[in-house]
């Protein structure tokens, strides 16, 4: 109760700074009868809207959002990746929302870093800037020289953001659980798991050693790729609130006319662009999901450096195999290949239509499949299947959230520097090897081989279990958990496991037949 009173209290003043920039629709997801609701009808009324009249709501969201600081501003960030929630216009608005606040005390930093490293600030760098080069809402950022001669960047978290972040991740899971409560029928999109999710990923951007191991994890998978780059991490100047990593000189991504002067080749800007982005996504699984013009820089060589590694993104090998399915039946306008992908994953219920589905993914795939390449989207062809979720009952997919988010800014980074060029139609090559090595027989057959040989590592174990079987049913029979029928007989829909549990099977039912 004290919970609920709580945030209806802090809830009555967001909706305030939400009526100012006429901000509410986010709140018709309550119920009508509800306290929020009807408190929003009557600020609306007291409300002066002039200043946002003729912006669009997503423009008029991001204002309100930016007003109310810095977890309502990262929530919005988070927000644009549901187009299917909130539609294409106002997550495309949602993405410009900027990560920018004032800078906080150079004293504070400084303190900050000595805390953290426990060692006077002299004794790690000989120069340490007073002015910060980036201030956004989790950390700022200070250029420094270390005490053995290296130029670095330092990134401090700000005072009191961890505890100004749990207050307003409570409020989200309070209004998260509140809509689900209400609304039955929103149950698919998962709002709960959604807020969970953000608040990982805010974790993760709290901890800057977790930032460190996961650029150091990426500069690994990019060790024999000259042309995309990772600064050095400094381990011995970074703690769980500082990092300090290489400095990294070039030119802004979003710079055209500089890149130009500089000499570089927009067309072969994007080329590089857009093959590091599918070897991240397509062969690792693992890859950089805040690709904002920010931070991405071109070095003199032509080279893409990345920083700001707070927030990235995970497939499995699964999820990468279906994802190029998908990629594969739109191009070839295969869209019985597209609607079986999506059952097998088990994104669309099994009690759904096939057939029913297969339409759907034509009337999405028809219309851009004889466009120019340049024209085709995959960002939006991947937000218009979300957009059908509704009709057929389909649950969001936490984990492709931030890889549409990413394939939006991917894209857009790619016709601000070509517009004649699509990104994707340059990794077609990369595309076509890497189908061929996942998608083929030979893949299916190295799949099946690799799960058999892995249920063949545990046989002694489940041939350990089938002996105290036997004991147990020779001592007067075998009681099994609903709960453990249920598993067994439940499968899951990888092909290769399937082949290696029927195989271990059938090894377990000839020993059970020899032992009793």
């Amino acid at each position: 109760m004290l919970r609920a009173v709580r945030n209806i209290a802090r809830l009555l003043g967001i909706v305030r700074t939400l009526a100012r920039h006429d901000a509410l629709f986010p709140l018709e997801f309550l119920t009508d009868g509800s306290v929020v609701a009807a408190t929003a009808k009557l600020v609306v009324r007291l409300s002066t809207r002039k200043h946002v009249e003729n912006l669009r709501p997503g423009q008029r969201l991001s204002l309100a959002l930016q007003g109310l600081g810095p977890s309502f501003i990262k929530f919005g960030q988070s927000l644009a990746t549901r187009s299917d929630l909130i539609g294409d216009e106002m997550a495309a608005d949602l993405s410009q929302l900027q990560d920018r606040l004032a800078p906080f005390a150079t004293a504070e930093a400084r303190r900050t870093v000595e805390d953290e490293l426990s060692t006077p600030i002299a004794e790690m760098y000989s120069q340490f800037d007073d002015q910060p080069v980036a201030a956004a809402s989790i950390a700022q950022v200070h250029f420094a020289v270390t005490t053995d001669g290296r130029e670095v960047a330092v990134k401090v978290l700000r005072p009191g953001i961890e505890d100004a972040f749990a207050r307003d991740l409570d409020l989200f899971l309070w209004l998260a659980e509140t809509i689900e409560n209400s609304q039955p029928s929103l149950h698919r999109l998962k709002p709960v798991e959604v807020v969970r999710t953000f608040a990982r990923v805010v974790g993760t951007e709290m901890d800057l050693r977790l930032e460190a191991a996961a650029a150091s994890e990426l500069a690994e998978n990019f060790a024999d790729d000259d042309s995309f780059n990772v600064p050095e991490i400094d381990w011995r100047r970074t703690a769980k609130r500082v990092l300090t990593l290489a400095r990294v000189e070039g030119i802004p991504i979003d710079q055209r006319d500089d890149l130009i002067k500089a000499g570089h080749d927009p067309r072969a800007l994007v080329e590089t662009a857009s093959r590091a982005i599918f070897n991240q996504i397509f062969r690792d699984g693992f890859f950089h999901a805040d690709l904002h013009p920010g931070n991405l820089f071109v070095a003199a060589d032509g080279s893409i450096h990345a920083v700001d590694f707070g927030i990235m993104g995970r497939l499995d090998a699964t999820t990468r195999r279906y994802l190029g399915e998908m990629l594969l039946g739109f191009l070839d306008g295969d869209y019985r290949r597209v609607s079986d992908v999506h059952f097998r994953a088990g994104y669309v219920p099994a009690g759904q239509s096939r057939d029913e589905f297969m339409q759907a993914c034509r009337s999405i795939g028809a219309p851009i499949i004889d466009l120019p390449l340049n024209e085709i989207s995959i960002a939006r062809l991947l937000a218009q299947m979300f957009s059908i979720t509704v009709a057929f009952q389909m649950e969001t997919q936490p984990q492709l959230l931030l890889l549409q988010k990413t394939m939006m800014v991917a894209e857009g980074l790619g016709r601000m520097l070509d517009a004649e060029v699509n990104m994707w139609d340059l990794s077609r090559p990369l595309i076509a090897d890497w189908i061929e090595g996942n998608l083929g027989a030979e893949a299916l057959l190295r799949e099946t081989a690799k799960e058999v040989a892995m249920g063949i590592e545990r046989l002694p174990h489940l041939i350990k279990g089938a002996e105290r079987t036997a004991e147990m049913f020779a001592e007067g029979g075998l009681r099994l958990h609903p709960d453990s029928v249920r598993g067994l007989t439940q499968g899951g829909n990888n092909r290769g496991g399937g082949v290696a549990v029927w195989l271990i099977l059938a090894v377990l039912a000839a020993i059970l037949v020899v032992l009793l």
